[in-house]
């Protein structure tokens, strides 16, 4: 695997807030193993590329042809008016929806995870 196609799997999988350990769920392996395939000391079969492109929700041609300084410069098409309020370039309105989307996703799967475990602990220990 190039390394530029790890990087760019390693970045959009940051942008998307996703850890190591989700990604490796997903694909059904280790964390040491996924951690592997973004360090580039496993070959990256096209099947595996297919998984990851889908667990991120882009294309394979995505992965393949992301640019991170030319999605950080559209996305950064964001730009204070005389009123100081932000105005938000059009293009970008369903990206930072999806992004925003996504972090509150997985905000809730954490919180989901920290209430199960607090629970856990009061079952253990009791109520403090």
């Amino acid at each position: 695997m190039t390394s530029s196609i790890k990087n760019k799997i390693k970045s959009i999988k940051e942008l998307k807030n996703y850890t190591q350990e989700y990604m490796a769920d997903q694909l059904g392996v280790t964390q040491a193993g996924y951690s592997k395939i973004e360090k580039g000391k496993t070959i990256l079969s096209y099947i595996k590329l297919v998984e990851i492109a889908r667990i991120l929700e882009v294309s394979v041609e995505d992965v393949i042809s992301f640019d991170s300084q030319r999605y950080f410069n559209s996305f950064n098409k964001v730009r204070g008016n005389n009123n100081g309020s932000i105005q938000i370039n059009s293009d970008n309105t369903a990206t930072l929806k999806a992004l925003y989307e996504d972090k509150i996703n997985l905000l809730e799967k954490l919180l989901s995870k920290t209430e199960e475990e607090l629970s856990r602990y009061k079952d253990k220990y009791g109520q403090l």
